[in-house]
């Protein structure tokens, strides 16, 4: 056992060895694997976590920039609201429970779990609707939603022509006058210097049992997009895990754009959350497009 285990080890070293020098755009998909039930499991916790914003704001934060939404939607209870990439649901839950009807779609089996059990907890349940699907597959029908959002950034994990089908599916989904929200990294701010780190743990989103975690960042100027290659080591078995996640990351005359051509006649751009006081603020801008 020791001997096979030493072996996938150094096969695993060399393989990282050998890595190509750049990762291509959207190589192995260019997202993490959000649908893997233990993966799923472990980002979840990630988005519990009140002791950071990594992967769901804090509380606090997550309150005041649900009054924002709240504000500039128009939202009314009643309305019905669609949530794209919706998560465990913690915007989508507090927004029934201010009187909205919500569906909410994510490809994450824990988060949608999750969200079922949270909206059962807040007593919203015939208010809720969460479906586990890939959003780029889902049916969004014709004109049923009052609102839309799809927040903290979910857009720019898709390719430049998906996320245009995308913004053009819930315009659709949208009544007229309904309102979009996405809210995206300010290409101006980031980082775009090529970048690695390393990290051993034994317990964190890659695995709950110790690791050896190395990553790199690269900037591909020709098509605008951050990628981050991550190479996982299970040092107790030596199972070896190779990620590539992209970020397309978009110009605000590119975005605004690619709404107005979705069907948003007008599109409202408020970067740093329209001075919304959350830690990250100034790392955002945020789009509000409404249909025609």
């Amino acid at each position: 056992m020791t001997n096979n285990i030493n072996h996938l080890l150094s096969d695993a070293l060399w393989k990282i060895y050998n890595r190509p020098d750049r990762p291509a755009p959207w190589t192995g998909g260019g997202n993490l694997p959000w649908d893997d039930p233990a993966f799923s499991e472990r980002m979840l916790r990630e988005h519990l976590d009140e002791s950071h914003g990594a992967a769901s704001r804090v509380t606090a934060e997550r309150a005041m920039l649900l009054d924002w939404l709240w504000q500039k939607l128009g939202l009314q209870p009643g309305m019905r609201l669609l949530d794209v990439t919706c998560g465990p649901g913690l915007y989508a839950v507090e927004l029934a429970r201010r009187g909205c009807e919500v569906v909410g779609v994510d490809f994450s089996p824990a988060s949608i779990a999750h969200a079922k059990e949270l909206a059962v907890s807040q007593g919203v349940t015939s208010r809720c609707t969460f479906i586990q699907q890939d959003v780029r597959q889902m049916d969004y029908g014709q004109a049923g939603f009052d609102a839309a959002l799809f927040i903290y950034g979910q857009l720019a994990v898709f390719k430049r022509e998906e996320a245009q089908a995308l913004l053009t599916q819930i315009a659709q989904a949208l009544k007229p006058g309904g309102k979009l929200v996405v809210e995206l990294l300010d290409q101006e701010r980031v980082d775009k210097t090529k970048s690695s780190w390393w990290f051993t743990d034994h317990k964190g989103l890659w695995g709950d049992k110790p690791f050896l975690h190395l990553g790199e960042r690269f900037w591909n100027e020709a098509e605008q997009i951050s990628i981050e290659r991550f190479y996982i080591i299970h040092l107790e078995t030596g199972e070896f895990n190779a990620i590539t996640l992209c970020d397309q990351t978009y110009a605000l005359e590119t975005m605004t754009g690619m709404m107005q051509q979705a069907g948003f006649a007008a599109v409202d751009t408020y970067p740093r959350w329209g001075e919304v006081p959350v830690y990250d603020a100034k790392e955002w801008v945020v789009y509000v497009g409404g249909k025609v």
